[in-house]
């Protein structure tokens, strides 16, 4: 009597990721997108870059201009609908996506809006709770000491607080030293800052104190408008503390200038 083949299991299927690189990433600290990309193919992820993406339309959203944003967000849709997964490096833009474009468009716009909210993740949730990007037989990241900024539209729009804190345990063998109060706003609120700069100036000097006050040498977080802020504001105030975007920390680039520090 032959025995039957054993049946092999099939080969994991290949995650087909497109990253949306976001204005701010792009203008400002490029370095967040290619940290991003390395944490993806590390993942095990086929990275694609649309090249003619443009901003997500959010700020005009966020002043009430929906005529300016329903656009940039149909072009959006256009260039993102064909990847089987959408990853953003900010908490604040796939919120957009994921929230409000649905709200934002009618009729044909909206279910295609629909449809891509229902793939687009921010980064740290597609690596934790998607990918399960694990370290392996690589040694950890070393980092100093480390305490992280949750954003309001990360933590309040897509409830991630526990995906970066992982992540920074399994990549790094880190533990955050956390903030007190660390659900609160740091004061940047995209045109909040703007129009309303001395509350805005009380919030993120309350919030760099707190973070001053952990010891640790590095801040950490996962959109770069509340980094920007926290970052101009140490500066400003001579602080030591260095601040630089999760993707940074869990793929070690730590060689370059912090934010605000210097060119990325």
């Amino acid at each position: 009597m032959t025995t039957p083949p054993t049946e092999q299991p099939s080969p994991p299927r290949t995650l087909r990721v497109s990253l949306f690189v976001t204005c701010l990433a792009d203008l400002f600290r490029p370095s967040v997108a290619f940290a991003s990309i390395k944490l993806l193919e590390q993942a095990g992820c086929e990275v694609s870059v649309p090249l003619q993406q443009t901003c997500c339309g959010q700020p005009a959203y966020n002043t009430g201009d929906f005529e300016s944003s329903a656009p940039l967000a149909q072009q959006l849709i256009r260039q993102f609908e064909s990847a089987d997964y959408v990853v953003v490096p900010s908490g604040s833009c796939a919120g957009m996506i994921c929230h409000h474009y649905p709200l934002l468009l009618e009729g044909e716009w909206r279910e295609r809006a629909v449809r891509l909210a229902a793939k687009t993740f921010e980064l740290t949730t597609f690596l934790n709770d998607i990918a399960r990007i694990r370290r392996g037989d690589r040694p950890p990241v070393e980092l100093p000491s480390v305490t992280y900024h949750d954003s309001c539209a990360g933590l309040r729009e897509l409830g991630i607080k526990a995906q970066p804190r992982a992540l920074l345990q399994e990549l790094c063998d880190t533990q955050v030293s956390e903030l007190q109060q660390t659900d609160v706003c740091c004061g940047f609120g995209g045109t909040f800052c703007a129009k309303m700069p001395e509350i805005s100036g009380k919030m993120v000097g309350d919030k760099l104190a707190s973070a001053v006050a952990t010891r640790a040498q590095i801040l950490a977080g996962g959109d770069l408008g509340c980094l920007l802020n926290i970052a101009g504001r140490a500066r400003r105030q001579g602080e030591s503390i260095e601040v630089r975007h999760i993707a940074e920390l869990l793929c070690g680039d730590l060689d370059g200038p912090a934010i605000g520090q210097g060119t990325s």
